[in-house]
C-alpha cells in the first residue's frame, strides 16, 4: 500500500484534460465479448479497474492489442470457457465490481456465464437481483454455489420479453442491453438506466449491428439480431473528474481551464456546482474557473437550507455526492447533503471534521455543511481513503488545508484517477508518492 503526502496551502493554474470515462469503458470493453471480429475503443483511462478487466478479458482468450496511450484493439475470436470455471478466473473477477457486467455478453454469446460475487467500493449494499432477475426473464436458469459465492448461468436461447427494471440500475441495465442484443425477437427494458455511460454503450452496440431504439430514455426497445460485428469506439471524457475539478479549483482558489468536457453530455453537473456559488465560465467545450476569493450558497427561493441530494440521471450523479460536500467547506453559507442511494458513502467526514470542517452527520444518509467562508483553514492530518471518490474528496480537502496531511490506502484513489497526482503537480500542487514496505 501507498500513501500521498500532500502539502497544501497552494493554488493551482493551467489546464487539465479528463480522462476517459471509467464506468462508460467498464461497458464498453466486456461488450467485445458479443462479437469475434475486431474492436477498436480509444481514450481508454488505464487505470487499476480497468486494467484488471481488460487482463481478465485476456486470461478469457480475448486478443489485446494496445496500439497507444488509451487505445486498445480487442478480438474475441477464442474465448476459453473453461477458463471461467478456475480459481484463477474466480479470485480476479472477484475483486472487480466491474466484472458482473461479463455475463450479459457471454450468455449471449455462448450461452453460459460464470462469475464469484464481485467486489469494488464498501459503501453500502450493493445488489445484483436486478441483474438477475432480468436475465431470468429472457430465459436465463442461474445456479448459485453458496459457500463459495459462485454463480453459473445457463440458457439453450434468451428469448425477448418485457422487463421492468426493478432498481433503476446502470451496471444491471447494461448486462440486460447486452443479453438482449442476440436474443430471439424483441425486448422492452422500461425503467432502463439512461445515464451517458449507457447511451455510449448502446450506441456502440448500434454500430456494431445491434437494433436498440430509444437511447437517452428510460424504455428501451432491443429488437435482437443474429451477430454483431466490429467498430471503433471514442469514449466521453469522465464526469467525475470534471466535477472532482471543478471542486478543486474552489477549494483551493485557484484557476483552472478543463479541457474537452463534452459540455453536452455533463447534465446538471455545471448547476449544482454553480449553486454553490462558483463561476463557471463556458468556452467550447472547455470550462474555466476563474480565481475566486469566496463563493456564496444559493438558498431555495422561500429562504430555506439548500439540499443536494443523488438521483439517477438525469439527476445529480451519486459519484460525485463526496466532492460536493467538500467544496462546501469553505463556502458561505450551509447546505445540507443528501447521499439517498448508499447508506455507507458519508462515512468519511469524521476526517474533514477533524480537519476543521463544520459538519453535522445527521444519519448515514444526510450531512449538513456550515461553510466556513475561510475565516478559518482546513489543517493537515493523516488519514486513509475509504473508497475511490471520498478518496479524490480527501485530496482536495488536503490540498486546500494549511500544513501537510498524509492519504493512507491511496490505491482506491488509482482504482478511478489515472497518475492523479503527477498531473496535478503540473498546475503547483505538491503531491509526494510514497510507497510503504512491509
Amino acid at each position: 500500500m501507498s500513501t500521498f503526502v500532500i502539502e497544501g496551502g497552494h493554488h493551482l493554474k493551467g489546464e487539465i484534460t479528463p480522462q476517459g470515462a471509467k464506468n462508460e469503458t467498464l461497458q464498453t470493453i466486456c461488450a467485445v465479448l458479443l462479437t469475434d471480429q475486431k474492436v477498436t475503443i480509444t481514450n481508454i483511462p488505464e487505470i487499476h479497474d480497468v486494467m484488471k478487466l481488460i487482463e481478465i478479458l485476456g486470461d478469457m482468450g480475448v486478443t489485446v492489442n494496445k496500439t497507444s496511450h488509451g487505445t486498445y484493439e480487442f478480438q474475441a475470436d477464442q474465448i476459453k470457457l473453461e477458463y471461467l470455471q478456475t480459481d484463477h478466473f474466480k479470485e480476479n473477477a472477484a475483486r472487480l465490481r466491474g466484472s458482473i457486467m461479463l455475463l450479459g455478453p457471454m450468455l449471449a454469446r455462448f450461452g453460459q456465464g460464470f462469475i464469484p460475487r464481485p467486489g469494488g467500493d464498501k459503501i453500502g449494499r450493493r445488489r445484483l437481483d436486478t441483474h438477475f432477475t432480468g436475465l431470468i426473464k429472457l430465459g436465463v436458469i442461474l445456479d448459485f454455489e453458496p459457500n463459495s459465492y459462485f454463480y453459473r448461468a445457463h440458457a439453450k436461447k434468451l428469448v425477448g420479453t418485457y422487463i421492468h427494471m426493478d432498481e433503476i440500475s446502470v451496471t444491471g441495465t447494461a448486462n440486460v442491453v447486452m443479453a438482449s442484443v442476440l436474443a430471439e425477437g424483441t425486448t422492452v427494458i422500461y425503467n432502463a438506466a439512461c445515464e451517458p455511460y449507457l447511451q455510449q454503450l448502446c450506441k456502440m452496440l448500434n454500430s456494431m449491428g445491434a437494433k436498440i431504439e430509444g437511447i437517452g430514455s428510460n424504455r428501451l426497445t432491443v429488437t435482437g439480431v443474429k451477430s454483431l460485428g466490429g467498430c471503433v469506439h471514442h469514449t466521453l471524457p469522465d464526469m467525475i473528474e470534471v466535477g472532482s475539478f471543478i471542486g478543486l479549483a474552489a477549494l483551493t482558489q485557484s484557476e483552472l481551464t478543463i479541457k474537452n468536457c463534452s459540455l453536452p453530455d455533463l447534465g446538471v453537473i455545471p448547476d449544482i456546482f454553480e449553486k454553490l456559488g462558483i463561476i463557471l465560465v463556458k468556452n467550447g467545450d472547455d470550462i474555466i474557473i476563474p480565481h475566486q476569493k469566496s463563493y456564496d450558497i444559493e438558498t431555495f427561493m422561500d429562504g430555506s437550507i439548500l439540499t443536494v441530494y443523488d438521483a439517477p440521471w438525469p439527476g445529480f450523479t451519486p459519484d460525485l455526492i463526496s466532492i460536493i460536500l467538500v467544496t462546501a467547506i469553505q463556502a458561505k453559507g450551509s447546505v445540507l447533503i443528501h447521499q439517498k442511494m448508499f447508506e455507507s458513502r458519508l462515512f468519511f467526514v469524521d476526517k474533514l471534521i477533524d480537519m476543521g470542517a463544520q459538519i453535522i452527520l445527521c444519519d448515514p444518509h444526510r450531512a449538513t455543511v456550515i461553510g466556513l467562508d475561510r475565516k478559518y483553514a482546513l489543517r493537515g492530518i493523516e488519514m486513509t481513503s475509504p473508497d475511490i471518490r471520498a478518496g479524490m474528496a480527501l485530496l482536495n480537502a488536503a490540498l486546500s488545508a494549511e500544513g501537510t496531511s498524509r492519504i493512507h490506502n491511496i490505491e482506491q484513489i488509482d482504482r478511478g484517477y489515472e497518475k492523479i497526482d503527477e498531473r496535478l503537480n503540473k498546475l503547483g500542487a505538491r503531491i509526494t508518492r510514497v510507497a510503504n514496505n512491509g
